[in-house]
């Protein structure tokens, strides 16, 4: 079996609104630029993989719309009437920095089904894994209001249908963009069969959520692990908290399926994070979890793509995501590898880092 590559064209038509970087457009805030949320970061790794052939080595597809049932699972109706009835008359804005324009419903619903179709392909035997290009994403949409550029929750809903068509029952969310996955948190709270694992910048974004206390709760105490690293944590403090924390998690845990959710705003070039991680961060990073994968659930293993906003370095990052999900033999040298790798933090600061991974690791204990 392949690694199946879900994508979509249309997903990448999806509007920002009238922003310039983060701030709305008015007053003396000039227009120009869009939210850093656009479409080349993803149209520009599908473009790469093209060029590479690596493309030719996956099976590319895309996906039905998740359909009112799958979303209801997570979202309200009250909500999606809202959300789908602003998208009929031409766009809008329902919750902060989560603007959309007219059809951005079924966009979003599309995106959805991305990451439903690649978690489906994996858990019904036709890929080995999977990587879903969805957009909007996803990680930080709330049951009933959206926010930070995700208007649906992508990754809940595709695991409540994987549940709910009895594919899986015990799922594991690994999410290492660089921002705390709320919303994943959220709505898996107190579900004891969804563990979710947020590695994020401490007090990034949102400002307040993401504290390593927050455990679960009720019967989902314990499932939820969240590893807020300090700016600048670097390629090593990364590759270890993954061992120390993400790995045991996982292992006590012992899943069916994982699923990442893998955003590339931790890249040192990033406009919204300030992480210093490589595209071989991303790639190690990979490989230990399909590591575990392996022994823990057969290699069952979906990526779905959430945020990254460094349109030159993402194609990069998730060309070594997908070199290492297919096994290829291909590659695609970061031009940036030279200079991330000397602007890699000292042996004080990597030092500094594990003591705070350490901490982390003796609060979970």
């Amino acid at each position: 079996m392949t690694t199946a590559f879900f994508h979509d064209e249309r997903c990448l038509w999806h509007g920002g609104g009238n922003y310039a970087f983060l701030l709305p457009v008015g007053g003396l805030v000039q227009p120009g630029g869009g939210l850093p949320e656009s479409p080349e970061t993803k149209r520009r790794l599908v473009n790469l993989l093209r060029v590479t052939g690596l493309m030719a080595e996956l099976a590319e597809q895309s996906a039905p719309e998740a359909n009112r049932d799958d979303l209801l699972r997570v979202h309200p109706a009250h909500y999606l009437d809202a959300f789908k009835a602003a998208s009929d008359a031409g766009g809008g804005e329902m919750g902060p920095r989560a603007p959309f324009g007219a059809g951005g419903y079924e966009l979003a619903a599309l995106s959805a089904g991305l990451a439903k179709g690649a978690l489906f392909a994996v858990l019904e035997g036709r890929a080995a894994n999977a990587y879903a290009v969805s957009r909007p994403p996803g990680h930080h949409c709330l049951p009933a209001q959206p926010m930070g550029f995700c208007l649906l929750a992508n990754i809940a809903v595709a695991i409540r249908a994987a549940q709910a068509a009895g594919l899986a029952r015990r799922i594991a969310v690994v999410d290492w963009d660089v921002h705390h996955g709320n919303g994943t948190e959220a709505i898996f709270y107190d579900d004891p069969n969804v563990l979710t694992i947020s590695l994020h910048q401490e007090h990034n974004f949102p400002l307040d959520t993401g504290g390593a206390e927050a455990r679960g709760a009720g019967a989902g105490l314990g499932a939820n692990l969240n590893i807020p690293l300090p700016p600048g944590t670097g390629h090593a403090s990364y590759l270890e908290a993954v061992e120390r924390l993400v790995l045991p998690a996982l292992w006590a845990f012992r899943p069916e399926v994982i699923v990442i959710a893998c955003g590339y705003d931790a890249s040192a070039v990033d406009p919204l994070g300030r992480m210093l991680a490589t595209a071989e961060t991303f790639r190690l990073m990979t490989r230990a979890l399909m590591g575990a994968a392996a022994q823990l659930c057969d290699g069952r293993l979906v990526t779905v793509h959430e945020g990254g906003y460094a349109e030159v370095h993402v194609p990069f990052c998730g060309h070594a995501v997908l070199e290492e999900m297919s096994g290829s033999a291909l590659r695609a040298p970061d031009p940036l590898a030279a200079t991330l790798v000397a602007r890699q933090p000292g042996p004080e600061w990597v030092a500094h880092v594990s003591a705070h991974i350490g901490r982390l690791v003796a609060a979970q204990n």
